[in-house]
């Protein structure tokens, strides 16, 4: 009996080792992603007949009409709300310019190299690249704001300081030397930031002969990337999506409001001028601010910070001061001393109610996930964020954006959005 048995055991075991099991689903690897920032290029300036190669990467994929930008429309909340996916409100960069009570020795501004690189300011938000490090990714950051501070303890594993005297052709080689490692460390999230446009169209305005030739420059670089794309066999396997942050209005040395016509010295602590100024009134100093600033004003409206339109999504962070003024789209508010200090007057401005046409920002994508030759309805800044996510593969943070309003853009609207979509 044992022996028998002992026989059927072994019989059994033979024919288990002998069983062809089905061949296991590998997922094949995602396409590298490649996110763009135009700093300052408003959407309608690929419709002025100078930007011929983002004109055919647009036809060749898919454009919004526009991508409207977070309030307020400044440069550097807008990029860490385009990165993790939370408007300025809940990412911590409410402004260009800022003060924190817990960080009281130190104010952000875009020229304070030190605080731009303190993780305090801007780990109120995960960035993409620290989540897609975490799920085992690389990330290649080129100049993005955010990616100077170890956010979260971490930088980017393939990053570089802030050189604004880098030329747009270096920071293009500098990705295309990323996008072409091999394969086990080769970055599978970049990005690349070019920000003459926005210079430009400070120093001479958007509608200016200066801005024009900037665009001429700025497409050339462009197409320096898509040559070296197509040099390495990558031209149709990254999913490139390019945006900017904001639009820019004309403005005008008459078009100022002083501040200090209006308000005594030492009645408020002003933390920033500009199209959206933030006051701290002085002690015993309050009611009679608001007084003044609460009046109907010919150009600009102000607002106790918890009181702001609700569309703004904006004013409950400890960061936004007590009162806020914003001026009308083509206005800007100062002191006659600030206005002084500034080495030229900008004729350009942006900061503006986030829904003016002047403000509204580019947003174009093509690659293999990408539909072609289409134009999508406009949607929220805060959307790319689930959509890199999705594009990616990865799990993201919990955001204010919604790929299902943006996931037109994609070849096959119907994908599963488990990925992108923060449980």
């Amino acid at each position: 009996m044992i022996p028998r048995l002992l026989a059927l055991v072994c019989t059994l075991l033979l024919l288990a080792a002998c069983t062809v099991l089905p061949p296991r689903q590998v997922e094949p690897p995602r396409a590298p992603v490649l996110l763009i920032s135009i700093d300052g290029f408003r959407a309608d300036y690929l419709d002025r007949g100078l930007t011929p190669t983002l004109k055919a990467l647009a036809e060749a994929g898919v454009r919004a009409e526009f991508m409207r930008p977070s309030f307020p429309s400044l440069t550097f909340p807008n990029h860490y709300a385009l990165i993790t996916g939370l408007r300025p409100d809940r990412n911590g960069i409410v402004s260009n310019t800022m003060e924190d009570d817990r960080i009281p020795d130190q104010k952000f501004t875009l020229w304070n190299r030190e605080a731009i690189q303190n993780p305090k300011w801007w780990n109120q938000g995960v960035p993409l690249w620290t989540t897609a490090q975490r799920q085992g990714l690389h990330s290649g950051i080129m100049f993005w704001p955010g990616s100077e501070a170890a956010v979260h303890g971490s930088h980017p594993e393939f990053w570089s300081s802030y050189d604004k005297k880098l030329a747009g052709v270096s920071r293009v080689d500098r990705v295309l030397d990323w996008l072409t490692l091999p394969e086990p460390t080769r970055p599978s999230l970049l990005t690349l930031y070019l920000d003459t446009i926005d210079t430009i169209g400070h120093r001479f305005g958007p509608d200016s002969d200066e801005l024009n030739a900037e665009l001429k420059v700025v497409d050339a670089t462009i197409r320096r990337l898509l040559d070296g794309l197509a040099e390495h066999g990558l031209d149709q396997a990254v999913n490139i999506v390019v945006v900017s942050d904001h639009g820019m209005s004309t403005t005008s040395p008459e078009r100022v409001i002083f501040l200090d016509d209006l308000l005594p010295e030492d009645f408020a602590h002003i933390v920033s001028y500009g199209v959206l100024t933030g006051i701290k009134p002085t002690r015993g100093h309050g009611r009679d601010t608001e007084a003044i600033l609460f009046r109907k004003h010919e150009h600009m409206r102000c607002w106790r910070k918890g009181e702001l339109p609700p569309r703004f999504h904006y004013g409950h962070n400890r960061r936004v001061p007590p009162l806020l003024c914003l001026a009308n789209p083509g206005w800007v508010i100062s002191s006659h001393a600030w206005l002084e200090s500034k080495a030229h007057f900008s004729y350009g401005e942006h900061g503006y109610d986030n829904i003016h046409p002047d403000m509204r920002a580019l947003f174009i994508a093509h690659g293999p996930a990408f539909r072609t030759n289409v134009v999508v309805p406009a949607f929220d800044n805060v959307d790319v964020y689930p959509l890199l996510a999705h594009l990616l593969g990865i799990q993201a943070e919990p955001n204010d954006g919604n790929l299902e309003d943006v996931q037109d853009v994609l070849l096959d609207s119907a994908v599963p959005l488990r990925h992108a979509i923060a449980q």
